[in-house]
């Protein structure tokens, strides 16, 4: 990288903060470790300093940037990625002909404004994806990794543990950034578990658990109600769900349901209010 280039303005609209610390982006790079021998895909790449080390891993490394800036500099010092920068919102890629329908490892220093929503892509495509790291909020991470019970338990906890093991790796202080964020920032690691089947339907584990956590202090029976109405009216049923509702696993919160007994009750669900 050439010193005296002309550096890349941070811009807040795309939520970008710029990593300074070369010994985390090395410490970011090492992460896809975990999956060897496949290409690397790197969103957000900015200004080159994680990609720098990806490219010494000796695979098919490419990037998606949405900032025309970026692209300019990555191109001007980074003259052998010239055919491997994908100028595009990462969030409307057909990620199937990112390597020609080859699986690939996910990473980068993600944009902190769709951190989440990156997870929910990841999760359309877990096929290709068999390994996700990268740095983001440490209270999106903390989310990803929690347990039931806790108070970081939520929808992404549910719906990314269904398919993948998550590893907290380390904590990253706002000093080693440009501009600083307001929060601290976090490494993570997600790797593919075994399973092949969620076991129920899964477009209905996300609409309860999506329903269930928008009103995360309520009790199930009581945030659930509404996602009944729906189901009843769309599957044209009629009964009434009272003694279904007064089941006790329904008088607990949300993040007190393991990942398992949100698929069961997808299935009573499922069955209760069957045409």
């Amino acid at each position: 990288m050439h010193s005296n280039a002309k550096k890349v303005r941070p811009k807040k609209f795309l939520g970008q903060h710029f990593l300074t610390d070369e010994g985390i982006a090395q410490r970011i790079a090492d992460t896809v470790d975990a999956c060897p021998d496949i290409p690397i895909l790197e969103v957000g790449p900015g200004m080159g300093v994680l990609t720098k080390y990806l490219l010494t891993k000796g695979r098919h490394v490419k990037v998606a940037e949405l900032d025309f800036e970026s692209v300019d500099y990555l191109r001007r010092n980074y003259p052998t990625l010239e055919d491997d920068i994908i100028e595009d919102d990462f969030l409307k890629m057909h990620l199937e002909n990112t390597f020609c329908g080859q699986p690939f490892v996910l990473t980068g220093n993600y944009p902190y404004n769709i951190s989440s929503q990156i997870f929910f892509k990841m999760l359309d495509y877990r096929e290709l994806i068999p390994c996700c790291t990268g740095m983001i909020q440490k209270e999106v991470a903390e989310r990803l990794a929690a347990s039931p019970g806790s108070k970081a338990f939520g929808i992404l906890s549910v719906l990314v543990q269904l398919w993948y093991d998550v590893d907290y790796l380390f904590t990253v202080e706002p000093g080693v950034f440009n501009p600083p964020p307001k929060v601290r920032s976090a490494v993570v690691r997600l790797t593919r578990n075994n399973s092949t089947d969620c076991g129920c339907d899964e477009r209905l584990l996300r609409r309860v658990v999506k329903t269930a956590f928008n009103q995360r202090r309520k009790m199930m029976r009581g945030s659930l109600k509404p996602l009944f109405a729906q189901l009843d009216n769309e599957r044209h049923c009629t009964r009434s769900h009272t003694e279904f509702l007064a089941r006790p696993l329904l008088t607990r919160r949300p993040e007190q349901l393991s990942v398992q007994e949100f698929i069961s009750l997808t299935n009573e669900i499922d069955r209760e209010t069957a045409e």
